[in-house]
């Protein structure tokens, strides 16, 4: 029986994924208690929305706005135009001494000599405010600038409510929704997979050291030792990412990823109380998540050409329509098998992209997915004698 996914809403604003197949499945999966204003608990590969609150109430990120400072940067490194070893200038913007009261900071200072490494480090573990203007000012003639060049980005990826106005999260201006920043987490992961293991669960920053100071300096730096602030990593198995924040206007914030095997999850969840109710609230979602769902990544054999009648070529390639990656109860997805069924007789012209067939894959309780086969190439039609040739056969073959 086709599995049907929907999504079911509560009068307590309170929204989960659920998935029939049939009797064999629960009805409805109890969804985590949250205590946080808004959340949103998502499969990372596929962006299958699992988990949901108040996901479109908007809210001031506070640092989880440091994200989106990250990806621009780590966006110029790998366009080229941008290395991690670049020295950094330090204007007088940048300077801890410089920054609103109560910042978080990495503590640069007048003179140091400072990496885009180090201030994306700066970013993510000790979430400085000053590194955020560092970063800024390195990649745009100003923090208004910058901001510009963040919600232009926001609107490339598709997001309508979240907006920026400085690169920390300083500011109550700053706004996000739970479900566009979850998104926005997902593609962060996507577009720098190596950020994870570089950064965010580095577990502890000491700045500035030796080399950042000037030379009369080094004999005694004053370093600063300070730790990542992701209350989840090496707490909660698989934890590799991504950020806290907190300003008085939006309580409490925590951005996080973590994979099992082959599932990633990403969780957001805004505007708790205290820091210990965000941190329950995480650990909330991450465990009812892997616990009742999986990505499963099947790959089905390839696809053998198919004939074509009246073309210029007798057969044409085909492939799956969509990506074979998608979002099932753990319960499902086992002992797997794939099914095809297709159009006959497919006869020329055949442009590229015609759907000629249905994928459908299996598993121990039912079907699980279905999807078009389309073709990959061209088929245009054959000469007159071509045409009429496979006329007479195709009719012989009907009478068969």
């Amino acid at each position: 029986m086709k599995m049907v996914l929907f999504l079911f809403f509560c009068l307590t604003g309170l929204r989960g994924l659920f998935l029939y197949a049939d009797e064999t499945m629960p009805m409805a999966l109890e969804v985590p208690k949250i205590s946080s204003l808004a959340a949103v608990l998502m499969d990372a590969t596929t962006g299958e929305l699992l988990y949901a609150k108040n996901e479109n109430y908007v809210i001031p990120p506070a640092s989880l706005t440091k994200l989106m400072t990250i990806h621009i940067a780590l966006s110029e490194v790998a366009a080229g135009r941008a290395s991690l070893d670049d020295i950094v200038a330090l204007p007088p913007e940048s300077w801890a001494s410089n920054q609103p009261r109560g910042s978080s900071l990495m503590f640069l200072n007048v003179g140091q000599t400072v990496t885009l490494r180090e201030l994306i480090l700066g970013l993510v573990i000790p979430s400085g405010n000053d590194a955020a203007v560092a970063v800024a000012l390195h990649f745009a003639p100003s923090i208004e600038a910058f901001a510009q060049r963040m919600n232009q980005e926001a609107r490339n990826m598709g997001f309508i409510k979240t907006y920026f106005v400085e690169p920390s999260g300083i500011s109550e201006f700053n706004v996000v929704t739970a479900l566009e920043l979850a998104q926005f987490c997902c593609e962060y992961v996507r577009l720098h997979p190596e950020a994870l293991q570089d950064f965010h669960t580095v577990p502890m920053f000491a700045y500035p050291k030796a080399d950042n100071v000037a030379e009369r300096y080094r004999s005694r730096p004053e370093t600063i030792v300070q730790y990542n602030h992701n209350p989840l990593l090496g707490t909660f198995e698989g934890t590799d990412g991504l950020k806290t924040g907190y300003i008085d206007e939006s309580g409490y914030n925590l951005a996080l990823t973590a994979q099992r095997g082959e599932t990633r999850l990403i969780s957001v969840t805004l505007g708790a109380t205290s820091s210990r109710e965000r941190n329950e609230d995480g650990i909330a979602l991450f465990t009812w998540g892997f616990e009742h769902f999986h990505t499963l990544r099947p790959i089905p054999e390839p696809l053998t050409p198919l004939p074509v009648w009246k073309g210029k070529t007798d057969e044409v390639s085909v492939i799956p329509s969509e990506q074979l990656e998608f979002t099932t109860f753990t319960e499902r997805g086992h002992d797997l098998r794939w099914e095809a069924s297709y159009l006959d007789p497919i006869v020329a012209p055949v442009p590229v992209g015609t759907t000629v067939g249905e994928l459908t894959l299996y598993d121990s309780v039912g079907e699980l997915k279905r999807l078009p086969i389309i073709t990959t190439t061209e088929v245009e039609e054959g000469s007159f004698f071509k045409r009429l040739w496979d006329s007479i056969r195709l009719f012989f073959r009907k009478k068969e």
